[in-house]
Formats: structure tokens, C-alpha cells, sequence
């Protein structure tokens, strides 16, 4: 099969996001779960947080052992956005990690289980993405685990891993609380692509490539226009420097 382009990608993600926005049928219980079409078979419970010995209890990247690098993303926004940058991903060969917030997987219960049945991580990005180091203990720790109550009831677990919100690093006391609700790790990352600030894509784009490193771990959001457009040329920079992005999971293990 022959390379595929970022030409071909941005057509893909184009048609990938109009289908994207087509609604999906069904509706939540009153319970917050979404009845199971018939014939569709059980699913196993999603995989939870694993213990990475040797490594810090704070991650920003991988010993740097191997040519691959984790792209993760903080899960908000339009899950129309959401749905386009996983199709892109996956027609690109990728997987990543998203982080989600509890009160956006409220509002959209089926982009938990997108996630994981395209093969990338799912992660806990606290209940409503305060500023958590600057909360109370109690507060701190109802956002860690309020997040992972919704995804246990989403998918059987509580997510692969934690990222502290409004934070690239957890205090001690949030990591303490993390390892508490059962998250060994607190995810942090080592290139932050600033595309939260909508520099526009190429600036995202440049970001990146100028910063990014085999075992390096990238900060990415939902819910942002740049990222969709720069999608497809960081996946072609990766590419061209034989760099596969991979799930958190994957580039740890």
C-alpha cells in the first residue's frame, strides 16, 4: 500500500468530519447508561491504570528506548472535532490517549467507548476541570474520582490514566489523592503544542516538530479548529523522521 499523504488525510478528515456530525441514535437512562443495542455483544471491561516500575510517579516521557512518541489529548469540547481527529489518527496508522473530562463524557456517553474501540488509551482528566492543585483535599479528590465513577460506568474501568486539570504537574498532595482513587502515575508531558491559544496549525505544527523527541509525551486538545488542521502534517513530520505515535500505554510498556 502506498504512503499516505497529508493531501489524502486532510480529504479523509474532511469527509470524516461531516460524517462525524451526524447524530448517533439512542439516548441515556435515567441511570446515565445507554442501553445496549440488541445483538451487540458484550464487551469486557476497558483495561485500568497499570504500575510502570522504575519510572517516576510523575511521567512526562518514556526512557526514550524506542522511535515512538504519545500524543495525548485533553477530552472537551465538540465531539464532532473529537470523532474527526480519531478518524484521522486511525486512517494515519495512530493511536493516542485521551484524557477526558467527567462532565463532557456526561454529556456525550458514547465518545468513551469510540475511543477505546479505535485502540487508544482513555484517561481521567478530573470531573469538571477545575484548577486542581489550588482545591481542598476533599474537592481535589471528588474531581479524581467523580471523572473515574463515569468511566467505570461508561466501560468497566476507571481509565488508563490521571492528568491533573489546568496543570502539567500534580502537586504532591493531588498525586497522593490520584494514587489513592487507584492511578499508580500522573500523566504530564514533555512538548506542549500550545494549541489551545489557536496560534493557528502551522504555528501547532512547528511546535511540535521543533520539541518533540523519540519517547516524548505531547499535550493536544479536543475541541480546537488548529489541531484538526494540523493534524495531518504532525503525523507526516512523525512519519518522515520514522517516529509512530502509539498510545501512553504502548510507549511505556
Amino acid at each position: 500500500m502506498g504512503r499516505v499523504t497529508s493531501t489524502d488525510r486532510r480529504g479523509a478528515l474532511r469527509i470524516g468530519t461531516g460524517l462525524a456530525l451526524i447524530p448517533l441514535a439512542g439516548c441515556a437512562t435515567a441511570g446515565g447508561r445507554e442501553p445496549r443495542p440488541a445483538g451487540q455483544p458484550h464487551r469486557a471491561p476497558a483495561p485500568g491504570p497499570r504500575a510502570f516500575p522504575g519510572l517516576p510517579v510523575q511521567i512526562a516521557h518514556s526512557p526514550r528506548g524506542r522511535r515512538e512518541v504519545a500524543l495525548t489529548f485533553h477530552g472537551q469540547g465538540d465531539p464532532a472535532t473529537a470523532r474527526a481527529l480519531l478518524g484521522e489518527a486511525e486512517r494515519a496508522g495512530a493511536r493516542v490517549t485521551v484524557l477526558a473530562v467527567g462532565t463532557w463524557l456526561d454529556e456525550h456517553p458514547t465518545v468513551a467507548r469510540r475511543i477505546l474501540d479505535g485502540g487508544h488509551d482513555l484517561g481521567n482528566h478530573t470531573l469538571r476541570h477545575r484548577t486542581i492543585n489550588s482545591l481542598p483535599e476533599a474537592e481535589a479528590y471528588a474531581e479524581i474520582t467523580g471523572c473515574a465513577d463515569r468511566l467505570r460506568r461508561l466501560t468497566g474501568g476507571i481509565g488508563n490514566w490521571f492528568r491533573p486539570s489546568r496543570a502539567e504537574r500534580a502537586t504532591p498532595l493531588v498525586a497522593r489523592l490520584a494514587r489513592r482513587a487507584g492511578y499508580p502515575h500522573v500523566l504530564s508531558y514533555d512538548v506542549d503544542s500550545l494549541d489551545f491559544t489557536s496560534p493557528g496549525a502551522p504555528a501547532v505544527t512547528r511546535k511540535i516538530a521543533a520539541e518533540v523527541r523519540p519517547g516524548s509525551v505531547v499535550s493536544l486538545h479536543f475541541g480546537y479548529a488548529d489541531t484538526v488542521a494540523a493534524l495531518p502534517a504532525v503525523l507526516d513530520e512523525l512519519d518522515r523522521r520514522g517516529l509512530r505515535a502509539v498510545t501512553t500505554t504502548e510507549l511505556l510498556t
